[in-house]
C-alpha cells in the first residue's frame, strides 16, 4: 500500500527530501524503512519526465537490488555490456561482473522514478507536490523548508534536509552550493525514436562523434535500446571554463540519429528531445551543513567520464539514510563523499579534461579502439565499475592513480 501524497503539506517531519529523483527516493525509502518521518516532496506530480540517457549500469542494478526492486527489474531492458564503435573498429565489451551484477538495464526515467518515489511511499514517507522556494536556517542549522503549492505557500519544519533537486539545485544554491566549472562538464542531449532493435541486448556507444563539419569531438553518442519498440538515442560532449562547448546538442542529436538510421533501423523522427549541463566529479561546495546534506546530481555526484548519474544517486540516498540514522552531524558530510568517491572522482575528470583538449581524441581514439584490452579497462572505469571490494590489479591501479591525481588539485572533489 502507497503512503499518503498530499497538496497540503505537514507542519513538520523528522526528514525533509526535497526532490524525489533516484537520490531523494532512495533516502526517504531508507530513511522510512528505518522508522523515521519522511516528507518526500518534489515540484513536479508523478509520473515526469528528465533529460537522462536512461541506462541502468551493474552499479544502479546492485543498489536497485538492495532495495527490493530485483522482480521489478526482470521487467526492463537488459543487457551484458558495451558494443563501443569508432575509428574503423566495432568492439563488444561484456560488463565485467566481479563484485557487481554481470548485466546492466535501462528503463525510461518516467518509468524509474515513478517506480522510485511509489517504493518509498510504501514504506512510509509523505508525498507532497511542491517547489521549494525558501529555507530558514535560523543561526545555523535548517529550521524549515517552504513551498509553493496548489494550495498556496506551505511551510514544513524540520530535524534534518536532505537536497536532491537536481544538477541545477536550486535549494542548494540558497544554502551556499557553487559549481565549480574549471574541471570537466557534460553537456548532452537525449530523444526518443522507433527503432527495429528495441530488444538489441547490447547498449551501444560512438566514441567518434563528429559534427556537422565532421570534426571529432570530445564525447561520444549513444543508443541505449528500452525494449518498449524505442530506443534512447543521445550525445554528450565535455567541457570546462577554459574550453567551453559550443556545439548545437539538439542538431547534433539530429545529425547522430541520421548517421544511426540504417543501422538501428530507426523509423520516424526524434521524440521529446531534452539537454542538460551536468556539474561532474564532485566540483561543487557547500554539500552540506549542521542538519542538511546534498545528494545524487545536486553534490555534483555525475560520472567525468560518461554523464552517468544514477548509480551515485542511488547510492549517495542510501550514504545520506545511513548517516542520518546515526544522529551525526552532517557537517562531515562532504569527507564522506570524498572517502567514497574522491579518489575516482579525481582522475576521472583529470582524463575528461584532457579529451577536451583540441586533436587529442582522433589521434588516440584510433589508437584505443585497436587494443580490446585496453578498452575493457576503459569499459569498466568508465562504467564506474571498480568498488571498494575489487582488489585485482586494474582496481589497485586505478586507486593508486586517484590518490595520486588528488595531490595536484586546486580544489578535491567536494573541497570548499
Amino acid at each position: 500500500m502507497l503512503g499518503v501524497t498530499t497538496v497540503r503539506p505537514p507542519e513538520q517531519c523528522d526528514v525533509l527530501v526535497v526532490g524525489a529523483g533516484p537520490a531523494g527516493a532512495a533516502a526517504a525509502t531508507w530513511l522510512a524503512r528505518s522508522g523515521r518521518d519522511v516528507v518526500l516532496a518534489d515540484a513536479a506530480s508523478f509520473p515526469r519526465d528528465k533529460p537522462c540517457g536512461d541506462g541502468l549500469t551493474p552499479r544502479a542494478i546492485s543498489e536497485l537490488t538492495q532495495l527490493g526492486l530485483s522482480e521489478w527489474l526482470t521487467g526492463l531492458a537488459r543487457n551484458w555490456g558495451l558494443r563501443a564503435t569508432g575509428f574503423g573498429e566495432e568492439l563488444y565489451l561484456p560488463w565485467p561482473g566481479g563484485s557487481l551484477p554481470k548485466f546492466g538495464g535501462a528503463a525510461r526515467r518516467t518509468l524509474l522514478d515513478t517506480t522510485l518515489r511509489d517504493l518509498a511511499l510504501a514504506a512510509g514517507a509523505t508525498g507532497v507536490v511542491g517547489r521549494a522556494v525558501d529555507v530558514d536556517t535560523g543561526f545555523g542549522p535548517v529550521t524549515s523548508v517552504t513551498f509553493r503549492t496548489e494550495g498556496g505557500l506551505r511551510t514544513v519544519n524540520c530535524r534534518n534536509l536532505v537536497v536532491a533537486d537536481g544538477a541545477k539545485s536550486q535549494l542548494g544554491r540558497r544554502l551556499g552550493r557553487q559549481w565549480h566549472r574549471t574541471t570537466a562538464f557534460g553537456v548532452a542531449a537525449r530523444g526518443y525514436i522507433a527503432s527495429d532493435r528495441s530488444d538489441d541486448p547490447w547498449i551501444s556507444s560512438h566514441l567518434e562523434l563528429r559534427d556537422s563539419s565532421h570534426e571529432v569531438l570530445s564525447g561520444y553518442g549513444w543508443v541505449f535500446p528500452l525494449a518498449d519498440g524505442t530506443v534512447n538515442v543521445g550525445v554528450g560532449t565535455l567541457a570546462t571554463s577554459a574550453r567551453p562547448a559550443e556545439t548545437n546538442l539538439r542538431s547534433l542529436l539530429g545529425i547522430y540519429a541520421e548517421q544511426r538510421r540504417e543501422e538501428w533501423g530507426l523509423r520516424g523522427e526524434v521524440e521529446a528531445p531534452w539537454s542538460a549541463l551536468l556539474p561532474m566529479g564532485g566540483a561543487v561546495s557547500g554539500v552540506a551543513g549542521p542538519n542538511w546534506l546534498l545528494v545524487g546530481d545536486a553534490a555534483g555526484c555525475v560520472n567525468p567520464l560518461n554523464g552517468e548519474g544514477i548509480d551515485y544517486g542511488l547510492e549517495t540516498g542510501r550514504l545520506a539514510a545511513e548517516l542520518l540514522a546515526t544522529g551525526a552531524d552532517c557537517s562531515g558530510w562532504p569527507s564522506t563523499l570524498a572517502s567514497h568517491y574522491g579518489q575516482a572522482f579525481s582522475i576521472a575528470r583529470r582524463l575528461a579534461g584532457l579529451l577536451t583538449v583540441p586533436g587529442l581524441l582522433p589521434t588516440a581514439g584510433p589508437f584505443g579502439m585497436r587494443s580490446r584490452s585496453l578498452m575493457k579497462v576503459a569499459l569498466r572505469l568508465m562504467g564506474n565499475l571498480v568498488t571498494d571490494e575489487d582488489r585485482d590489479l586494474v582496481a589497485r591501479s586505478w586507486k593508486i592513480a586517484g590518490r595520486a591525481s588528488l595531490r595536484f588539485d586546486e580544489r578535491p572533489p567536494f573541497a570548499a
